[in-house]
């Protein structure tokens, strides 16, 4: 059991059968009357979030979320399929399963598999990947002007925008939680 006052920031639990996590807190302490506690949640499963404040003695339940590596490994009509790295054995996804995260992925690639009671709810691609830039326009000599960015596509697919030095076959990272152009790779 957990009590609000115990809340911190990423912490899971579980309220009214929904499994939520602890986005933002604040302990308010007024002049007049009682204190509480004031919490940003997110539902781990719908990814809604919502405010709400509570005493800080309600107590909830720990919610332990599951994460074990899983490796991708290819995609069959609307199924993608996952090795478990430790067991070898494979698990396929449906694509509804999967967020607006996973176009950075490629092949090998090794994700987080997170479940709630067994139950798998979600996938977590990792913070930064690099990959090679299949498609874009070609960066025209004497045009130096800063901040300009143009479109690529990633060998994965997923289109970013890039400076205008980048070229078709260069390796970038790229931050997958914003979908921006960091700086091209190093080889």
């Amino acid at each position: 059991m957990i009590t609000a006052g115990e809340f911190r920031n990423g912490v899971t639990f579980e309220m009214d059968g929904q499994v939520c996590q602890v986005v933002e807190f604040q302990h308010v302490k007024p002049g007049k009357g009682a204190a509480f506690v004031r919490v940003k949640m997110r539902n781990v499963i719908s990814g809604g979030v919502t405010e709400r404040t509570f005493n800080p003695s309600d107590k909830f339940e720990n919610a332990y979320i599951e994460r074990r590596e899983m490796q991708y490994l290819y995609q069959d009509g609307d199924l993608r399929y996952f090795m478990d790295t430790e067991t070898y054995e494979q698990e396929p996804l449906n694509e509804s399963q999967l967020d607006e995260t996973f176009r950075f992925v490629k092949e090998n690639m090794v994700v987080k598999f997170m479940a709630f009671k067994g139950s798998i709810f979600g996938v977590e691609v990792p913070n930064f990947v690099e990959l090679e830039v299949t498609q874009t326009e070609p960066g025209f000599a004497g045009n130096t002007a800063t901040n300009v960015m143009k479109p690529a596509t990633l060998e994965t697919g997923a289109e970013v925008r890039v400076p205008l030095f980048i070229s078709e076959g260069d390796v970038i990272r790229v931050d997958t939680r914003t979908g921006e152009y960091l700086e091209r790779a190093k080889n």
